[in-house]
């Protein structure tokens, strides 16, 4: 109860704390609140963002992310309990600003961490140095982590190892063959608007190097589109699932002229078949692994355009995605005149040095 001598602003802090305490109905009894990390990554402009805002429920035009943005969201588990919280991290610029992945990932937040990794369907010549450089470095991220907690933490190793058991139970189909990603991992095409006027034969292709890439990481695949309630509410699902923990539905697709839908552990090797390639031309591919071989096949008909793309940008305000007109401007300007600071500088330096040896 509180207090007639209370202000109003104390009156709202126990309202909210009173609204914080759950589940038993005994007050002072406190249900702990779920924390989830969620670190979306993919092509530049390939509508992460768009994503994130609509799972969100959020009614706002999306900007252009500038290096790693950051959100969150809350959801009750039910009635009268409190809210659990998922942080929402975005990286920007594709793969060139991949540096910024130790940012997110820490030891903090590992054990409750997923990654979404948004790949653009319409571009699918891009695809697989993408989701590739991506899911390195996250990984090796993400690896040196768990290292680094698992050494000063025996409780966590433990954890680490249940959680290794329960995301890739025994009878997990190929679970000898793949090479699973060190926490949950989903993959989502984007623009499948785009995508469904493609060429079967290219869309083939996609689809079933798609699969591959993502059955052999362990991970989730889903095709969408912003622009499609019914695709984005099968996204949100999924997201919804790693974010908070919620059912992810039972719902697959595996028709490649429909939007893919394949929760992990739902495809299989024997269901995705071969790479798409005749028996004479696999046979000349000089592939060392699985990936290797799907990696050659998929670029022979889809080659990359620029690696320009993938080069990392040490000085994000010297990439053009995020130029402001007057801004650069005043920049320049400020550029030269400290330039001509350190010449005037310079100059004034070597007349002191002078002088002193004359004198």
């Amino acid at each position: 109860m509180p207090k007639a001598s209370d202000s109003l602003w104390e009156i709202a802090v126990a309202e909210v704390q009173s609204r914080e305490i759950g589940g038993s109905g005994e007050e002072g009894m406190e249900v702990e609140v779920g924390e989830r990390a969620v670190f979306f990554m993919g092509n530049k402009s390939g509508g992460k963002t768009s994503i994130i805002l609509r799972c969100l429920d959020r009614d706002e035009a999306p900007k252009p992310t500038l290096a790693l943005e950051y959100t969150f969201g809350r959801r009750a588990r039910g009635h009268n309990t409190p809210k659990d919280i998922a942080h929402f991290w975005e990286l920007g610029g594709g793969s060139s600003l991949s540096d910024l992945i130790q940012i997110p990932i820490t030891t903090d937040n590992v054990r409750s961490l997923s990654v979404v990794v948004v790949v653009d369907l319409s571009k699918p010549s891009d695809l697989w140095l993408t989701i590739e450089k991506l899911l390195q470095v996250t990984g090796a991220q993400v690896n040196k982590v768990f290292t680094e907690l698992m050494k000063s933490d025996t409780k966590a190793n433990k954890e680490m190892r249940q959680r290794g058991a329960r995301t890739l139970p025994k009878d997990y189909p190929d679970r000898e063959f793949i090479d699973p990603f060190p926490v949950p991992l989903l993959i989502i095409g984007s623009k499948f608007d785009i995508f469904q006027d493609f060429d079967s034969e290219k869309r083939k292709v996609i689809c079933k190097t798609l699969r591959f890439i993502a059955h052999y990481h362990g991970a989730s695949l889903v095709f969408t589109s912003i622009k499609t309630e019914s695709l984005m509410s099968k996204t949100r699902s999924l997201i919804n699932h790693l974010a908070f923990g919620t059912e992810r539905g039972k719902s697959v697709s595996l028709d490649q002229n429909k939007p893919l839908l394949i929760p992990a552990g739902m495809d299989s090797l024997g269901q995705i078949g071969s790479p798409p390639a005749s028996d004479a031309d696999i046979g000349k591919l000089q592939a060392k692994t699985p990936p290797d071989l799907w990696k050659k096949v998929y670029e022979k008909l889809f080659p990359p355009q620029s690696t320009s793309a993938l080069k990392d940008i040490k000085d994000p305000a010297k990439d053009p995605q995020y130029s402001e007109p007057e801004i650069d401007a005043m920049r320049a300007q400020k550029d030269q005149e400290l330039e001509q600071y350190k010449r005037n500088a310079s100059k004034s330096w070597k007349g002191m040095d002078l002088d002193s040896r004359h004198s």
